[in-house]
């Protein structure tokens, strides 16, 4: 019996220790007070209401509590082993640089308590060179969680919301993102992208007498939909030098398709014999797709690639991987060239509520998009709702070469299990729901509904051999805002209703639900269209 006291005894003793609150910090104004339980291995500054804790614990998790309210307080964490930040109730903000900037060597845990709200401002983020420009900024890996709620809330130029060197994971928390300042110190790229060389890009692409176009040196105009098939003069093409068809559009072969000299290719789209490919001529290159602007008589231009920032406002940026587990997380960007979600290696959306919406890509990564559960609704106002550039892209000066058939090779982009999948678009041609450039699409279960115009009929798909779970590119939905769409079996019975809140004119919209089965007809209807398909194989396109 004193044997299992005794035992009893040393369990709660160990328990207690394990838990023991190492650092207390409240915040006051524009002081704080701080209680210090572990001395030997920490050494804890303050000034004002800015906290500097060094620890060179390794073994031990060092737990800090955070609490109480600040105008213009920070706390700077330099952490050898891990760490577990606890806010209750915090309400902090600073002025100048990170309010939560932490330069730990493994990863920290920072948790929202059950029941608190919590708060993390920043005001200004102009000391980018000491990375400080985001309300959380982390050297080493983070985990966000709790069941608690944490705003994160970015008003000045430059400031991201959260900025990890590693990878970031989420779970349980309720986790609010919002940025509002504008970037800092534009870098403009040298050379056209999607206009080529004296291109005339978007978004006045209906005036085919003019140079320009998708791509290439005096490359053809892109053309209203419907009117690509003119070949005998400059403009009406997708690109080559002087102009040229698309390649399979109407007209004899000429020089170009979608590109121009030193163009890259695009598979199955134009005649062996023509030089040239999707990439566009020289000093082209599809690039990426930067804010619109004006930059020369001859017309709009896209630049080669995105435009790049010395202090960015993007919502969630991780240099590894972003991993959302569970919870409810909202990110809101109002800025041109602000992401909402950033994982340079890879995003996995495996479970919980993700809502996102950025003025850029909602969701972008370098690597792969796992879509594995979560309720996703990614809306852009100015470029693709997901984007991801797996496998290579458009982005290659002089155009690239075979491009298309490296993406094929190297797998799906975009990979979809389950969960809602609602990819939103409202800019118009060419920007898309799901973007992949040309990798593949692979969904096996889940429901998707995706708004854009992409590069006409031709968006990011999957392949019969990819789209596991039946699949339908539908082109030409009219999306009117707030209108539902509605899809129907061929017996009448309601499978799914979305509805969108804003208007596109001409949506390729890619649809399925674990409902669809291969040689069933179903409907689509909007308040003024009607779309009567039968999914002749796992992938099929309407138009």
């Amino acid at each position: 019996m004193k044997y299992r006291l005794l035992l009893a005894w040393v369990s709660m003793l160990c328990f207690g220790v394990a838990h023991a609150q190492d650092i207390t910090i409240r915040f006051d104004g524009n002081k704080v007070k701080v209680l210090q339980d572990a001395k030997d291995s920490v050494k804890v500054e303050v000034d004002g209401a800015h906290v500097y804790v060094v620890s060179t614990f390794e073994s031990h998790t060092l737990e800090v509590l955070l609490t109480g309210k600040s105008e213009d307080g920070q706390l700077v964490l330099k952490s050898e082993g891990r760490a577990k930040i606890r806010m209750k109730g915090l309400n902090l903000t600073s002025q100048e640089g990170a309010p939560l900037w932490l330069k730990n060597r493994k990863r920290v845990e920072i948790t929202a308590e059950k029941g608190t709200e919590n708060t993390l401002k920043v005001a200004a983020c102009n000391d980018t060179a000491n990375h400080k420009a985001a309300v959380i900024w982390a050297k080493d890996k983070i985990r966000l969680s709790g069941k608690g709620v944490l705003n994160v809330m970015a008003t000045g130029d430059g400031c991201k919301g959260i900025n990890c060197k590693d990878n970031i994971t989420i779970e349980d928390l309720t986790l609010n993102v919002e940025t509002r300042g504008n970037n800092l110190g534009v870098k403009e790229n040298a050379f056209g992208g999607f206009g080529g060389l004296f291109g005339r890009g978007f978004p006045e692409m209906n005036d085919s007498t003019m140079q320009g176009g998708f791509g290439g040196l005096f490359g053809g105009d892109f053309g209203r939909f419907g009117e690509r098939n003119d070949s005998t003069r400059q403009g009406r093409g997708f690109g080559g030098p002087f102009g040229g068809p698309r390649g399979d559009f109407a007209g004899p072969p000429q020089m170009g398709g979608f590109g121009g000299p030193f163009g890259g290719y695009f598979p199955e789209m134009n005649d062996s014999t023509m030089q040239g490919g999707f990439g566009g001529g020289p000093f082209a290159g599809f690039g990426g797709f930067g804010e619109r602007s004006d930059t020369t008589d001859l017309g709009y231009t896209i630049p080669a690639g995105k435009n790049k920032y010395v202090g960015s406002t993007k919502g969630i940026k991780a240099q590894g991987k972003v991993m959302i587990n569970s919870g409810r997380v909202t990110v809101v960007t109002h800025a041109a060239g602000a992401e909402g979600i950033e994982g340079k290696l890879g995003i996995e959306l495996n479970g919980g509520e993700v809502n996102v919406r950025a003025v850029d890509d909602a969701i972008n990564s370098g690597g792969r998009i796992y879509f594995n559960g979560a309720n996703v609704v990614a809306r852009s106002t100015n470029n693709d709702a997901v984007d991801s550039n797996y496998g290579g892209g458009f982005g290659m000066f002089f155009g690239g070469g075979g491009f298309g058939q490296q993406n094929q090779q190297d797998g799906a982009a975009i990979i979809i299990t389950g969960g809602t999948v609602y990819a939103w678009s409202e800019v118009g041609m060419p920007e898309e729901g799901l973007d992949c450039d040309f990798a593949p699409i692979e969904i096996t279960g889940g429901k998707v509904f995706t708004v854009g115009a992409g590069m006409g009929d031709m968006p990011s798909v999957p392949t019969n051999e990819t789209a596991k779970q039946p699949t339908a590119l539908i082109i030409g939905i009219n999306i009117q805002k707030d209108e539902p769409v509605y899809i129907f079996d061929a017996q009448g019975k309601q499978i799914d209703a979305v509805t969108v809140p804003f208007s596109l004119g001409r949506s390729s919209s890619l649809i399925t639900t674990p409902a669809f089965k291969v040689g069933e007809t179903y409907t689509v209807k909007t308040k003024n269209n009607e779309k009567a398909f039968s999914l002749k194989e796992n992938f099929t396109v309407v138009r």
